[in-house]
């Protein structure tokens, strides 16, 4: 099992900036690739940004330019830093992390966190 909780979200004006962290807990050597997806209406999930345990990031157009992704694997730690945040950027950031589960087969499992509000607003 691998367990994730984001933080980090909140309400903040256009132009502002956000540090969205997400922790991985349990069997955390499984885990090939962490990211972040904005979640949309019927719990639809968007990519935004996400980064592999070599080192490729991948962004969505959107978040070109503005937002980093980075990961501390001593902490289990991902974390998304979003400067000059526009009112498009507002949703659910919801944490995922993947990799090959020993425990089914050696078969490519998803794991999703609870997801953390980002409101940017006037």
């Amino acid at each position: 099992q691998v367990r994730l909780v984001e933080s980090g979200g909140g309400l903040v004006q256009p132009g502002g900036s956000l540090l969205l962290s997400c922790e991985a807990s349990g069997n955390i050597f499984e885990i090939a690739t962490m990211g972040w997806y904005r979640q949309g209406p019927g719990n639809q999930r968007e990519l935004v940004a996400s980064l592999t345990n070599s080192g490729k990031t991948t962004y969505a157009d959107s978040a070109k330019d503005r937002f980093t992704i980075s990961r501390d694997k001593t902490k289990s730690t991902v974390t998304l830093q979003m400067n000059s945040l526009k009112p498009e950027d507002t949703g659910v950031y919801v944490c995922n992390a993947g990799g090959v589960s020993t425990s089914w087969g050696k078969r490519w499992r998803d794991y999703w966190g609870q997801g953390t509000q980002v409101t940017v607003s006037s």
